[in-house]
């Protein structure tokens, strides 16, 4: 069963958060990661709960894969640079 990783980002600095991308999205896709969404324009219907920003959607083969990206060693450096220039929600979804 597929697993997206769900990612709302309020970038801070735009330049450094360049850099970070290009980080990440090869380690995402060594997990099997497949960018589904990269920002771009939304259609925000209801806010009731929580007002999105930016949407990044990956999805990867299984719930394992996508928390092995989160978690891997390849991510680690990286991930430090994504939240000294960005402010995050970051969760994992079971597909169906």
């Amino acid at each position: 069963m597929p697993a997206y990783l769900i990612v709302d980002t309020l970038i801070e600095n735009a330049d450094e958060y360049e850099k970070y991308k290009a980080l990440a999205k090869p380690i995402a896709e060594q997990y099997g990661g497949v960018y589904r969404v990269r920002g771009g324009s939304m259609d925000i219907v209801e806010t009731d709960l929580w007002s999105p920003t930016r949407m990044v959607i990956i999805e990867f083969p299984h719930m394992r894969a996508a928390r092995a990206f989160v978690d891997s060693e390849e991510y680690a450096p990286v991930k430090p640079i994504r939240r000294d220039n960005a402010r995050c929600t970051l969760t994992i979804l079971d597909g169906v």
